[in-house]
């Protein structure tokens, strides 16, 4: 009776540990959005702050050193949207704003002054 007992014991205690163990799970991200990316040219001779303007709202994208190209991601607007694009000098003295509105692709070119 007793080796039965202890039996019934080790029984329940390796199904209950088994049971209420650590599970194995799936940490997966979520897909990422295509996002555009803007291909700016800074020839001016300062550094600019690049904007990207959408329903009267700015949207900070980066600082672009002077006489630099570099390739902007343009997060938090989806591709296709219609935008305009402006970059302030960082004396604030200077704005420039795309000649007109563009429709964000993957990739635009865009070059100041």
């Amino acid at each position: 009776m007793k080796r039965l007992c202890a039996a019934f014991v080790v029984a329940v205690i390796t199904a209950m540990s088994s049971g209420c163990g650590p599970r194995q799970a799936q940490v997966r991200t979520a897909p990422t959005a295509a996002e555009a990316t803007l291909h700016f040219t800074n020839s001016y001779t300062q550094a600019v702050n690049v904007y990207v303007v959408q329903g009267g709202t700015e949207t900070f994208v980066r600082q672009v050193a002077a006489n630099t190209t570099e390739n902007l991601p343009v997060r938090g607007i989806a591709l296709g949207s219609t935008v305009m694009l402006r970059a302030v000098s960082v004396d604030g003295k200077s704005q420039f704003d795309s000649q007109g509105p563009i429709v964000l692709a993957s990739t635009n070119t865009w070059k100041v002054p």
